[in-house]
């Protein structure tokens, strides 16, 4: 991997990890674009912990809140914790069981494609649902980690997955949005242990320098997507993205059928 293609990279997964279009999918179809050979899914893996840092930066402060309040046994916060374990069970079980064919949906095109079109129905099907919760009840809780163990394939959005799950189950805007991108710190860490064993022998296929570079450009254009979709979210804006992703999915399986 070269250091422009690192930046590309980079910068689309930092635009498109919190923006509800699927940066797996979109890493999927510039890596077919340019040319670009990364080990496995090492790259992608280090490409989500480096926006799970804009995470970590943005949600610090309720972040400490939340561990404190775990810590000291307050019930509110020892709730909401469970109630993310219990959300990341699905997509861990997803994960182990079917870590090979995810890999291998990366390299197919025209599963991505309908993927991106998938996505499109499902931001679209949020018009007008908002409610007032704060928190999922412990079966939505369920049924958010459920749609975020369908989007770890390419071109099904993770952030759109969920909190369009959190919107259909009540929550309110901002939290929708927040259990979504916290509900992302034990998902993404459980993929990068996964990815872990082989992050000698990746490294140093991929190159230092491009891997640095395109985590650094990812982590700063992460925490600005993150402000720029809440404030979204707050103008009940969020199916705005379905014509995009529909765009994109009919580009893809074009791109993808001429390939071939």
């Amino acid at each position: 991997m070269t250091l422009w293609q690192g930046i590309l990279l980079g910068l689309v997964q930092g635009l498109t990890e919190f923006f509800p279009v699927s940066s797996s999918g979109h890493l999927a179809v510039v890596e077919a674009m340019t040319g670009v050979k990364t080990p496995g899914l090492f790259v992608e893996v280090a490409l989500h912990v480096a926006t799970l840092g804009a995470v970590l930066v943005i949600y610090g402060r309720r972040l400490m809140q939340l561990a404190l309040g775990v810590l000291r046994g307050r019930r509110e916060d020892v709730r909401y914790a469970g109630l993310l374990v219990l959300a990341t069970i699905p997509a861990g079980i997803i994960g182990v069981l079917f870590h090979a064919r995810i890999e291998a949906a990366f390299r197919t095109l025209s599963f991505v494609g309908a993927a991106f079109i998938v996505t499109g129905f499902v931001l679209w099907s949020t018009r007008r649902r908002s409610g007032e919760a704060s928190e999922p009840t412990p079966w939505q809780a369920l049924i958010v980690g459920a749609a975020q163990a369908v989007a770890v394939f390419p071109g099904i959005s993770r952030s759109g997955s969920t909190v369009s799950a959190a919107l259909w189950c009540g929550l309110g805007a901002e939290r929708a949005a927040e259990f979504s991108f916290l509900l992302a710190i034990p998902t993404i860490g459980g993929a990068a242990l996964l990815e872990a064993r082989h992050v000698a022998t990746d490294v140093a296929v991929v190159g230092a320098l491009p891997l640095v570079a395109s985590c650094v450009v990812a982590f700063v254009s992460g925490a600005w997507s993150i402000r720029f979709l809440v404030a979204l979210l707050r103008r009940g804006r969020f199916y705005a993205f379905a014509p995009y992703c529909w765009a994109v999915g009919v580009l893809t399986l074009v791109y993808a059928r001429w390939l071939t």
